[in-house]
């Protein structure tokens, strides 16, 4: 339990709800593979759960938390000031690269195969990597992943260095193309990694847009998606 951070906790309760009794808390730092914050009101007391990543953070920090925080669980407006202390600070070079950290050391990737029934992701990755890439990208692991996914097709994870792509895809009536191109829009984020401009994280830049635009059948394969 953090003394102080209850104490904060019960300020920012007072500037949203004034008129409100304040119900017991319970925080905790945890172990978490990201920088999670959660709060939970259960029989009339609010759990909250923060990555002890934000354990010394600055207090300021801190304000802005149990302001998102319990504005989220009430529903109120969270104040812009607030809003951006926390994201500039979880953006920030030096957490940034804690939090990499850590989903490298704490984080488990769940690794099937690259080889599907009817595609195999190495071989679309090496044709790919020949036509678009001139041969330069390294091979990061590739796996299909373990449910049919349809809500996420595709996704590259640098702490893991390994794109996985949905295995709803894997099957005869897909397109070639619609495999080729998530393929490759992960393998431009192997190539365009996200940076962090002006406390804002930048996932596809201009380069990687402009390089996504070369696909010769995006609009197919984009078509294609739509129909999931």
């Amino acid at each position: 339990m953090q003394a102080p951070l209850v104490q904060i906790f019960e300020e920012r309760y007072r500037e949203l709800r004034p008129r409100a009794p304040i119900p017991p808390l319970d925080i905790r730092f945890r172990r978490f593979t990201s920088l999670n914050t959660t709060i939970r009101l259960r029989e009339g007391n609010l759990h909250v759960r923060l990555s002890d990543l934000l354990e010394h953070a600055p207090e300021t920090v801190h304000h802005a938390i149990a302001h998102i925080l319990l504005a989220k669980l009430y529903k109120k407006p969270i104040e812009p000031t607030h809003a951006d202390r926390y994201r500039r600070h979880v953006s920030s070079e030096a957490i940034s690269k804690q939090a990499e950290h850590i989903r490298q050391t704490r984080g488990r990737k769940r690794i099937t195969t690259p080889e599907g029934h009817f595609y195999d992701l190495n071989e679309v990755f090496e044709s790919l990597n020949a036509r678009f890439f001139h041969g330069l990208l390294g091979r990061p692991t590739l796996t299909w992943s373990a449910h049919h996914a349809r809500r996420m097709l595709g996704h590259y994870d640098a702490a893991h260095n390994t794109i996985v792509v949905s295995r709803v895809f894997d099957r005869p009536d897909t397109p070639r193309c619609a495999v080729e191109y998530l393929l490759y829009h992960e393998m431009l984020h192997l190539k365009h990694p996200v940076r962090v401009k002006a406390g804002r994280r930048c996932v596809h830049s201009r380069e990687f847009q402009a390089e996504e635009r070369l696909f010769p059948q995006l609009e197919e394969a984009k078509a294609y998606l739509k129909l999931l």
